[in-house]
């Protein structure tokens, strides 16, 4: 894959392993000559896995609305900065510079980005691959979520199956060499109603 979008906190969280997978999936980006694009920050996890990928000889692409670069949480030192007007110019022209996407650990808004390219996937809007990597465990209590989601009759298996969850970034880069794009189901038919 030419370009992966990753998703992670500004924050670098409680856990340094957080930090320590985002080292790792930026190194592993770099040497597999896959840009990174991200959020174009350099604070918390954002900044970890951009430096680190940076290190590595890599390319690093930041997609960042105007404001927040005006707040100076801006990274200066990436191969691009594309400033936008706004969060959602910001995740359409992220969605259209990458291949797949990666959810590292975050917060509130590494979930909404995440969830909307989960979404548009759902919808057949792309085919590209979207990834969690379960760092020490903390996405459980989502993945928990999704089967629950499944159980009650609100997500099809298959939509489920979307998500693709591993603990090793070479790993979860692995499946999306490999990943086919399921075929578009009618989500909701009049026998369903």
């Amino acid at each position: 894959m030419n370009s992966i979008c990753v998703f992670c906190g500004s924050s670098a969280g409680s856990d340094p392993a957080y930090a320590g997978a985002a080292r790792l999936l930026g190194r592993t980006l770099a040497k597999g000559g896959t840009t990174l694009v991200y959020g174009g920050g350099h604070v918390g996890l954002m900044g970890v896995v951009a430096d680190a990928a940076l290190e590595a000889g890599g390319e690093v692409v930041g997609v960042m609305p105007r404001a927040l670069v005006e707040r100076e949480i801006g990274h200066t030192d990436l191969t691009k900065l594309h400033v936008v007007g706004s969060m959602h110019e910001r995740k359409a022209l992220m969605s259209d510079l990458s291949e797949g996407f990666i959810a590292l650990p975050g917060g509130n808004g590494t979930l909404e980005e995440f969830f909307e390219v989960l979404t548009w996937a759902q919808l057949g809007e792309h085919g590209k691959p979207c990834g969690i990597l379960n760092v020490a465990g903390y996405y459980d209590p989502l993945l928990a979520v999704f089967d629950n989601m499944v159980g009650e009759e609100f997500l099809k298996p298959e939509h489920r199956e979307l998500v693709l969850v591993e603990e090793d970034p070479s790993i979860l880069l692995g499946r999306f060499e490999i990943y086919e794009p399921p075929k578009t189901v009618k989500w909701i038919g009049e026998s369903e109603k």
